[in-house]
């Protein structure tokens, strides 16, 4: 997603620090981490309402979005941000033994100078793609636009980070990788106009076909952007601004494909999902299929009776999640089917 231009180099103190914080391991023995094992770190699956993701391990009042799974489920990927995308970086949380370690800055973005955001993991589990400002040239400064990244796997976790062609990284912002069973690419990319569309690259003969923008269905108002694709194709999950049936500003709408490459038109996806606030980013499907997990910037009330009001309580619930900043929800996805059209 589009975001501000940041401050890197008066923030690298702080941001190593806070980095630090992301890889803290235990000292003394897994104890003093969570035992989380099954599923889904262990979490209890939600029904038909949203539910928030994992609080207190996913969620922890950090504005928390985006979400990547390996097939087998064995490796979370989500991304975290400080200030107004000041610092960002993409978490990891993996099954060692059958328990999930706790969340950690990935290797890859342990790197405070750039931001590295929305990673999206191929149906194979054999490339990880990312946006980042990281320097195409291996220099130090980060680069004005998020370009589209990848990594090869290997035996020993992720290869080197390589830009995509400039086919896919033509100079603008190019950014949320989104990926089918057949190695198609879709991504958002900014326009001249200062808009942003949902384009899309086949892949074919080893390489990026040269990108296509989208049909109106997709591309419904002058800002899209951070498209989910189903890996067979058959639908598109889209946040859209300026809908005439909005709820809030940025609503998620489903598109869905037909055989011979027609879209519906965009549907709503409803206030169970959408919400006032408008900060609905980020969306992503779960490999099984079974889970919508969803950025959303809903809260709840706070229980102002009981408690003096101190610096320290305030601290305290501002490093709890649902109070205003976005987090990662997540909810059984069956309704998706059921809003296409028969």
């Amino acid at each position: 997603m589009r975001t501000p231009t940041r401050a890197f180099l008066v923030l690298v103190s702080t941001a190593f620090l806070l980095l630090s914080c992301f890889q803290k391991q235990p000292e003394s023995g897994a104890d003093e981490w969570l035992v989380l094992t099954g599923p889904y770190l262990g979490q209890t699956p939600p029904g038909n309402e949203p539910q928030l993701f994992a609080p207190g391990i996913i969620n922890t009042g950090l504005y928390t979005r985006d979400v990547a799974m390996m097939p087998d489920g064995s490796e979370m990927y989500f991304g975290v941000s400080l200030g107004n995308y000041q610092l960002t970086a993409i978490l990891v949380t993996r099954q060692v033994d059958g328990r999930w370690t706790e969340p950690e800055a990935a290797p890859f973005s342990a790197d405070p100078r750039w931001s590295d955001i929305e990673p999206a993991i191929a149906t194979d589990g054999e490339t990880l793609y990312f946006a980042s400002t990281r320097p195409a040239d291996g220099g130090k400064d980060a680069e004005e636009h998020h370009s589209i990244w990848a990594m090869k796997r290997t035996g020993a976790g992720w290869g080197e980070p390589y830009r995509l062609s400039d086919r896919i990284n033509d100079g603008s912002s190019n950014f949320f990788p989104s990926v089918t069973q057949d190695g198609t690419l879709y991504f958002t990319r900014d326009l001249p106009d200062g808009g942003n569309a949902i384009f899309r690259s086949r892949y074919l003969d080893g390489e990026y076909a040269t990108p296509e923008q989208l049909p109106k269905q997709v591309n419904a108002t002058r800002n899209q952007f951070n498209a989910f694709i189903a890996p067979d194709e058959s639908y598109l999950i889209v946040p859209i601004f300026g809908m005439p049936d909005s709820i809030g500003a940025t609503d998620y709408y489903i598109v869905y494909r037909a055989p011979d490459d027609t879209w519906s038109e965009p549907i709503n996806l409803g206030t169970k999902i959408n919400t006032e606030g408008g900060l609905e980013y980020a969306p992503y499907v779960s490999r099984d299929g079974k889970y919508f997990f969803f950025m959303s910037a809903r809260s709840k009330a706070i229980e102002l009776a009981g408690f003096q009001l101190t610096l320290a309580k305030m601290l305290e619930l501002h490093s709890t999640p649902e109070t205003g900043l976005p987090g990662i929800w997540w909810v059984e996805a069956g309704f998706l089917g059921d809003l296409k059209p028969r």
